[in-house]
């Protein structure tokens, strides 16, 4: 792509929505701890959602489009979290005020400016994910800013809102969820569109995660956080990117969308170079059942034996190449056709005239089919859909509306981000008919009372606390830029906390950002490795009992077995430190070993004394002991020499 590395030339735009669950100890609208369960008592039940008007009268587009799917949802209800809330038996409880104080509390760090009274909204959303066919969002605060890399990135809402259920099995045309997550409070953190590149979008997610993190009350670990995108770029439309959880996913997902745009506007262009007009896509479909029902295609065969099932055929005049032109890595417009296809249609995919022969669709089958459009296979195009007739009918219909929305370039849409950063159509994009007021919760002024609360819960912005741990800790600038931004960040908290200052925050830090790492590389599993271990290495340091040298080996010991004492490790591997006498007695034995060179040097000679003294002694004894037993042992060798 030409202006791939431009970005402010190509006019990219992007915005960004990260939802994290908050550290509550119960659920945002009911007592059910916060807690995910495998196994144990369940309840099952059914539930059928369709969508409702809105206050005027209009039907959100997305929610119309899941309730054509016809879907039926299981839900499998865990005793031990989930009550009649989360079946939607019983009206939810008030707003858990935990959750707002969190909330505002993050706020003030972005200096938003919180509401006066706190309305809780219901957001359609019938995919199954909510028993209720809505999901319940409030706003606490509007505006604000952030600075990432001095720039200032503007802050549009922030939000507490509830956590829709996990997912778990497909079968037919049952969709299956598990309700422990249902209900777990969710900050929602909306940027303005102010990020134009895809490495800036990667920075103020890992300032904004990491401002959540130094609040101690986020929730961590795989699924607690997501990131969606609301990418444009000059000329096309904001286009919603779904799910996006790995932060290193997120610059490759904004240039393969900005790509994506620039390559759907390119073939605005070449379909109006063609002299193509939108009035020229006509939905008349032709049954060309007969001309492949011998077909040798695995796939043909299996939709045609289906009861119903029919080949049906559309021609694309002028469209010859068309639909085998790349959007992204491996994906074409004859596949986001495809996306459509199977979203409206419910159908497995589709065939176009670019891609056969192929898939057991022989050559000559191929031109009976043009044939029977009265196409030109130089110049012409085709779809082609097998399958029961109404679901072909209706995969067809969406795909002659997605080729006629072609002509005006980028579709306004909701796309799903798939592992290697592509993205495929997910649903329409949601209109304004989607919200309305929730009327089983009353409104809750926000008080004098609550923002002190909030106020004492501001966590510190990432500067700050890099900052803090190099002025009053004494950590390097590297070691507290890699502090901030760790996982490890409130694992040294609270081990800097129990030690009481026994142990410096270099060694604590230097332990979890520098030897662990090393150790893992080095092909030993650390990850049963928990704090109190971690804490007991540090407190056998503390005491004198081992030597900072010796912390990487026992941590590998640990490693092999994460369940002994780390004492008795110690012990068994002769890591634990010597006396001061016997540090003494090798410190002298080895002044003696090198009377020469000390004659020959004086005081310069402590180095070698030192390098080889640590040679023996490393893990045994403290380097400090040892270079202060030098010290004075050389100094007493030097005068007797005089």
């Amino acid at each position: 792509m030409e202006a791939q590395n431009d970005w402010k030339k190509l006019g990219l735009r992007v915005g960004l929505e990260i939802h994290q669950q908050l550290k509550t100890s119960k659920k945002l609208f009911c007592n059910c701890p916060v807690t995910l369960v495998e196994g144990g008592m369940e309840d099952v039940f059914e539930r059928s959602l369709r969508p409702t008007r809105s206050e005027l009268g209009e039907v959100d587009i997305a929610a119309y489009f899941e309730w054509q799917k016809g879907r039926i949802y299981e839900y499998h209800a865990p005793r031990e979290a989930s009550c009649l809330v989360e079946a939607d038996e019983e009206p939810p409880h008030m707003l858990n005020r935990e959750a707002v104080e969190i909330a505002l509390g993050i706020g003030m760090a972005m200096n938003s400016n919180p509401v006066d009274e706190i309305h809780v909204m219901r957001k359609i959303v019938i995919d199954g994910s909510n028993t209720t066919g809505f999901q319940r969002t409030a706003l606490v605060a509007l505006g604000g800013e952030i600075n990432v890399n001095g720039k200032k990135i503007g802050i549009q809402t922030i939000c507490v809102e509830e956590d829709a259920a996990r997912k778990g099995e497909d079968r037919d045309r049952v969709s299956s969820y598990i309700l422990d997550r249902l209900g777990i409070p969710l900050i929602e953190i909306s940027t303005a569109p102010d990020i134009q590149s895809p490495e800036e979008v990667s920075e103020v997610a890992s300032w904004i995660g990491t401002l959540l993190r130094l609040t101690g009350k986020v929730r961590r670990g795989i699924g607690t956080i997501r990131q969606d995108l609301n990418i444009s770029i000059a000329g096309g439309e904001k286009v919603e990117i779904k799910g996006v959880q790995e932060l290193d996913l997120l610059p490759k997902a904004v240039a393969l969308e900005a790509m994506r745009q620039k390559r759907l506007l390119e073939l605005r262009e070449e379909l109006r170079r063609r002299g193509i007009d939108k009035e020229d896509i006509i939905f008349t479909p032709v049954d060309v059942t007969n001309i492949l029902k011998s077909s040798k295609s695995k796939v043909v065969e299996k939709n045609l034996s289906k009861p119903g099932g029919k080949a049906l055929a559309i021609l694309l005049k002028k469209f010859k190449g068309m639909l085998g032109y790349e959007l992204q890595p491996n994906r074409r417009f004859g596949t986001e056709l495809a996306d459509y296809a199977r979203f409206y249609g419910d159908v497995k995919g589709l065939f176009h005239g670019d891609e056969l022969p192929g898939y057991g669709i022989t050559e000559d089958e191929v031109r009976k089919v043009y044939d029977a459009l009265g196409g030109d296979p130089e110049k012409d195009n085709f779809i082609l859909i097998v399958d029961e007739e109404e679901k072909a009918l209706k995969s067809l219909k969406a795909v002659v509306e997605r080729i006629r929305a072609a002509f005006d370039g980028v579709p306004r849409e909701t796309r799903a981000v798939l592992p290697d950063g592509t993205s495929k159509f997910m649903r329409p994009q949601p209109g304004a008919a989607r919200m309305y007021p929730e009327t089983d919760i009353p409104p809750i002024p926000v008080t004098k009372e609550i923002l002190e609360k909030a106020k004492a819960l501001k966590p510190p912005t990432p500067e700050e606390k890099r900052k803090y741990y190099e002025e009053h800790l004494g950590l390097s600038s590297n070691l507290a830029e890699q502090l901030v931004g760790s996982e490890q960040q409130e694992t040294f908290e609270r081990l800097y906390e129990r030690l009481h200052g026994s142990v410096d925050a270099t060694t604590i830090a230097s332990l979890l950002l520098v030897h662990m790492i090393s150790i893992k590389r080095e092909g030993f599993s650390i990850e049963k490795i928990g704090e109190e271990k971690l804490f007991r290495v540090l407190e056998l340091f503390s005491e004198g009992k081992i030597a900072k040298e010796a912390i990487p080996e026992l941590i590998k010991l640990l490693a092999q077995r994460p369940e002994a004492d780390p004492l008795e490790l110690a012990q068994k591997a002769g890591l634990l430190t010597m006396s001061e006498e016997e540090v003494r007695a090798i410190v002298k034995r080895i002044i003696r070993e090198n009377e020469r060179i000390i004659k020959e040097r004086g005081e310069r000679a402590k180095s070698l004394l030192m390098g080889a003294a640590m040679k023996e002694l490393r893990g045994k004894a403290q380097g400090s002991l040892v270079s202060r037993l030098i010290d004075e042992e050389l100094s007493n060798y030097l005068k007797k020499q005089v």
